[in-house]
């Protein structure tokens, strides 16, 4: 029962609720009780309520920037830059083209087109509309561009 002590399982239960069945405030307990009992002698636990203000936790060089629409198609439109061959990498090399992943990503970005077609702001259509035609034009110029050097 609450209160009472068991001897034979190493656990003291003890009813803390500030009310009493009824509803009436019980006496003797204050408003605020923030330690528990309920875990074995030399493993207690103490339960105390969340901090007034959340913890940050580290971040990272991106965490400032905005995370939408617009950086989701900025991701996978800077992807297929890369994939086809248009952005040098980390170290300034030319990296060569990589035409199936490129047709993968600029995939994606119309599936995205598609899925949120009726869903977008004016401005966010335009831009998936106009990026997508820009990296449609640079694929097919790639895609010369190797026929050529294939003959």
């Amino acid at each position: 029962m609450a209160g009472e002590e068991s001897s034979s399982s190493g656990f003291k239960v003890v009813d803390r609720r500030p009310f009493a069945p009824d509803g009436s405030r019980k006496e003797g307990i204050p408003a605020e009780e923030k330690e528990v009992e309920a875990a074995p002698e030399g493993d207690r636990s103490t339960l105390s309520e969340p901090p007034s203000e959340p913890q940050s936790e580290p971040r990272g060089p991106y965490e400032d920037e905005p995370t939408g629409f617009e950086t989701l198609v900025s991701y996978l439109s800077t992807t297929a830059m890369f994939q086809l061959g248009l952005i040098p990498g980390p170290s300034g090399e030319r990296i060569p083209a990589d035409m199936p992943n490129a047709k993968r990503t600029v995939d994606l970005l119309e599936v995205l087109q598609e899925k949120t077609k009726g869903n977008l702001s004016a401005s966010e259509s335009r831009l998936l509309q106009d990026v997508l035609y820009e990296l449609r034009m640079s694929f097919v110029e790639m895609q010369k561009r190797q026929a050529r050097k294939s003959k």
